[in-house]
């Protein structure tokens, strides 16, 4: 691993610069590879380090501001193998997520990726709609997607498979891997390239972590066995981990996600990645929503049979989906905005106040 950071850093020719910008920059800097509830796995030039943060980290930002795998950060070593987090570097090409629950937070999945391998096994698990949900975050994240199609050791119709995933294919690679035949995973290997950063991302039971060790070449990660009652993996990883891929990548295995909420809201390259924009810059209206209007060249497209009606109903609901999350998004920045001001008010009238009482307590004493 720590041959692997070496080439990471080195290979981010910016990341220096943006150290030097720190008041931190003397100290040894590492790149979060686990994130514990209280404390970060970090791997440096020197080896791993548990560390903690600061009470000025930990309390004075906000949550989707903490570290997260994959983070760079500097931190002051005080003891064998253990340090404190002081800073962080602005991040760059960060996946989120919707949080669970909630209209308008985000959480931080992995930061400074460079490819976000989409994986899906080939049994009930297989959904092009999940597959486009994945792909719409990761693009807008200035991420490179990559579908990867896993267990295709199953008896299946791969025909069929290739034709739902057809439009996908356009967009990213694809590959069809399967831990039991090896020449599948070794193309897969081929592709990651040295020094980048990989994040695995899909369901429970897809088996990402055992895709990660086979790439690998050892068992780096926990597995379970497959469920004899229903044929499916078991959900194994609880955590964001990063590890080295020898001679090559880093890669970063993620838990499974039962829904993955967007966070971007940019209609225009949804309709892109789906190649809705085929047909909607020949519509009537330059506002078409493409739902009901006189003219809308999509409906046209999907009463020929040229657009499939999936793609296009997948394509409402995403659409739908990001503008509530910019909607509570803007509303919760205008709700801070408010109460930041009533705060600053408040001061104001305080700081008056006691200008007042001083002046009229000197006016006294005279």
């Amino acid at each position: 691993m720590k041959e692997s950071f070496r080439a990471q850093w080195e290979g981010l020719y910016h990341l220096n610069p943006l150290k030097q910008q720190s008041i931190h920059n003397s100290l040894p800097h590492g790149r979060v590879a686990v994130v514990h509830r209280t404390c970060f796995e970090v791997v440096a030039g020197d080896g791993l380090f548990q560390c903690e943060l600061t009470g000025a980290m930990m309390y004075g930002r906000g949550e989707g501001e903490l570290p997260c795998t994959g983070d760079w950060v500097i931190f002051l070593p005080f003891d064998e193998g253990r340090g404190i987090i002081v800073d962080m570097l602005p991040r760059e090409r960060t996946l989120w997520r919707r949080k669970s629950g909630t209209t308008s937070d985000r959480q931080a999945i992995a930061a400074w990726v460079d490819r976000a391998f989409i994986e899906q096994s080939l049994d009930e698990n297989f959904n092009p709609r999940r597959a486009e949900r994945f792909m719409a975050q990761i693009v807008e994240a200035d991420i490179k997607p990559v579908l990867v199609l896993n267990k295709a050791d199953l008896d299946l119709n791969r025909e069929e498979v290739e034709r739902q995933i057809e439009h996908l294919a356009r967009r990213m690679p694809v590959f069809f891997t399967s831990i039991r035949q090896p020449e599948t995973v070794g193309a897969l290997r081929s592709a990651i390239s040295p020094g980048e950063t990989v994040v695995f991302v899909g369901s429970s039971g897809v088996g990402k972590s055992s895709l990660v060790n086979a790439l690998c070449g050892e068992v780096l990660l926990a597995t379970s066995e497959i469920s004899l009652s229903t044929s499916k993996g078991r959900h194994t990883s609880t955590r964001r981990e990063m590890v080295a891929m020898p001679g090559g990548g880093v890669l970063i295995d993620t838990p499974g996600v039962r829904e993955f909420g967007l966070t971007e809201s940019d209609p225009e390259a949804l309709a892109e990645m789906l190649e809705i924009d085929r047909y909607a810059a020949e519509c009537r209206f330059a506002d078409c929503t493409h739902t009901d209007e006189p003219g809308c060249k999509v409906l046209a497209a999907i009463a020929r049979g040229d657009l499939p009606r999936e793609v296009y109903e997948s394509y409402l609901k995403l659409r739908r989906e990001a503008w509530r999350f910019s909607a509570s998004e803007h509303e919760k920045r205008k709700k801070m905005k408010s109460f930041s001001g009533q705060v600053e008010v408040a001061k104001n009238k305080k700081d008056k106040m006691r200008w007042k009482t001083r002046t009229t307590f000197k006016s006294g004493r005279r």
